[in-house]
């Protein structure tokens, strides 16, 4: 990720398995971590049973809140694909109880085609 696009909040596919050492104590026997996105030091990650935001706080960045949402608890989402002059795509997820959704800009290039498929995955199941 360049750092133009850190600066402007896109975020950029991470190695899931990266996040092992992050995520331990986090994930629970047989989850894994499949699908990551960094936004500057924040981290969306998809797994199997849900989704877990990572975000980390402070100019240390030592405080880092996890927040779990469960694939039960999305009523909706809608990823937005890039275009010729939109260089960036959008992942919006609506989470019951709460009236706007989570949204997250990725640039040109991420795996909409992945984050679709894991939702679809995870909230159809």
């Amino acid at each position: 990720m360049g750092l133009l696009d850190g600066l402007l909040g896109y975020g950029s596919e991470v190695d899931a398995a990266s996040l092992e050492r992050r995520l331990a104590g986090i994930l629970i026997d047989s989850e894994t971590a499949r699908l990551a996105f960094k936004i500057i030091r924040d981290v969306f990650v998809f797994t199997e049973r849900r989704i877990i935001l990572i975000d980390v706080q402070g100019i240390t960045g030592s405080k880092v809140e996890f927040t779990s949402i469960p694939y039960r608890a999305v009523v909706r989402f809608s990823v937005e694909t890039a275009g010729t002059f939109d260089l960036d795509a959008e992942l919006k997820i609506w989470v019951s109880g709460t009236p706007q959704p989570i949204e997250r800009t990725l640039k040109k290039g991420a795996d909409v085609r992945g984050i679709q498929r894991a939702l679809a995955e995870g909230v159809l199941r």
